[in-house]
């Protein structure tokens, strides 16, 4: 019996998020199905973390136990065979016996896509959030900035337990624009549930002028969220593209 290490790619579209739930569709549940094919004999994965119904990972981690006397590289072409096509095992490699995708992660990075445009663009929308008028992008840099550090984030989220830490490191929050496309990427050492999806909500408040520049600072460290922030931001742009792990622990093995 060993532990595997595994990186997935889904586009969460037809999915009721990462997490199993009882009559739903979720990546965890095709993904059990296809180990169950390979005489997987577990009752269920490890997840790095939680993605929403409707966000996609490029770099979503799991671990899992399997009795496979083939290479990892065998055992990655097997998963993907009976894979659905909007969920890939992108590499694969040993772990050690105690690795948790979860509990042994220092860091999670997300990317949301945005596009300005006053008319509809199916075919973009699917994977991005379409704006418009378009922000003012000063503002969403100065916002950015303002979300670094370590702080309580209770008004951009709430905990996975309750009555849990709402506070978060944020090490990196950065904008970047291209044309009519604007892209937000931003790293932590964990996230609130809704974190990432509130911080673009009101970043895009803030850039387009119905928020008072300023704000998001204002509310760290505030014990309860203003009602601005109640609002989120679609989940189709939203991307987990990576989950960190010390550089001397993680959790690969030969």
């Amino acid at each position: 019996m060993a532990r595997y290490k595994l990186i997935l790619a889904y586009d969460g579209t037809e999915f009721f998020g990462s997490q199993r739930q009882s009559d739903e569709r979720t990546v965890q549940s095709v993904l059990e199905a296809a180990l169950r094919k390979l005489d997987w004999q577990g009752t269920s994965i490890l997840l790095a973390g939680r993605t929403d119904r409707g966000v996609h990972a490029s770099g979503q981690a799991a671990a899992f136990d399997l009795d496979w006397n083939h290479p990892p590289e065998t055992l990655l072409r097997a998963l993907n065979a009976n894979l659905p096509p909007d969920v890939a095992a992108r590499r694969i490699s040993f772990a050690a016996s105690a690795f948790h995708p979860r509990f042994d992660a220092v860091s999670r990075t997300y990317r949301y896509e945005i596009f300005c445009d006053p008319v509809r663009d199916p075919l973009r929308e699917r994977y991005a959030w379409r704006i418009d008028p378009a922000p003012a992008f000063d503002r969403l840099q100065a916002c950015a900035a303002e979300l670094v550090g370590r702080h309580d984030f209770a008004a951009f989220g709430t905990p996975p337990r309750p009555g849990g830490s709402t506070v978060r490191e944020v090490t990196r929050a950065t904008w970047v624009q291209n044309g009519d496309r604007l892209t937000f990427t931003v790293t932590a050492n964990a996230f609130l549930y809704h974190m990432v999806r509130r911080m673009v909500f009101v970043q895009m408040a803030v850039g387009q002028g119905s928020l008072e520049a300023g704000s998001i600072s204002r509310s760290l460290d505030q014990p309860e969220p203003p009602p601005i922030f109640q609002g989120l931001a679609p989940p189709q742009g939203l991307t987990l593209i990576g989950v960190g792990y010390p550089p001397k622990n993680t959790g690969e093995n030969g």
